[in-house]
């Protein structure tokens, strides 16, 4: 074996070696931060006091369809994921700014937190308590009731499918299909159109 990482033992050169291997890596890091869009803490998320009673009140008040939580933590990769490629989108944005109060809970958060019944309790319980929320990303969609409409767990594959997600919900198809199933006919469907 050779001693030089651009060289291999029959004595042929690769190309472009190590630092070519390390400037396309840097470009494929790059390409996907650098997808186009919005700052999703301005334009999708809501900022919230931490009572989740008034944030289904205030959703009912605008017409919403309810309130959307994403349970993360700071050290979720998919959670940053969805933040760079997804919810900076400004479709995703519009619509689920239109339809949903959008909130995060903090897995491991001990800020407090006033759950859709009044109660008391910290972040980190009221995921792991009240919603057993065992893995993040996880999506909980309520009604503006306070009541849970359906649960996600894990990332989508692109903009189109979250938003595929939000119409889910705001269609009220999570009451006789699972996700996989509407997302399988709406790929279908997209596929027959083009």
């Amino acid at each position: 074996m050779s001693r030089f990482p651009n060289a291999s033992s029959k004595g042929r050169r690769r190309p472009f070696g190590w630092a070519g291997f390390a400037l396309l890596v840097t470009l494929a890091a790059t390409a996907v931060q650098a997808a186009p869009g919005r700052d999703p803490s301005q334009y999708f998320f809501n900022q919230s006091f931490g009572d989740l009673k008034e944030e289904a009140h205030t959703a009912k008040q605008e017409g919403k369809t309810g309130v959307l939580i994403m349970f993360e933590e700071a050290d979720c990769p998919w959670c940053h994921r969805m933040k760079q490629t997804v919810f900076n989108q400004v479709p995703v944005q519009d619509y689920y700014r239109k339809h949903f109060r959008i909130l995060t809970v903090d897995t491991k958060g001990n800020n407090p937190l006033t759950d859709f019944n009044g109660k008391q309790t910290t972040e980190k319980d009221f995921a792991f308590k009240e919603n057993r929320v065992r893995a993040t990303l996880t999506f909980i969609f309520y009604g503006t009731d306070g009541k849970r409409l359906t649960r996600y767990t894990g990332i989508t594959r692109n903009p189109e499918e979250f938003l595929w997600l939000g119409e889910f919900v705001v269609g009220g198809h999570y009451k006789d299909q699972k996700f996989t199933v509407y997302k399988r006919k709406k790929r279908a469907a997209s596929q027959n159109n083009s």
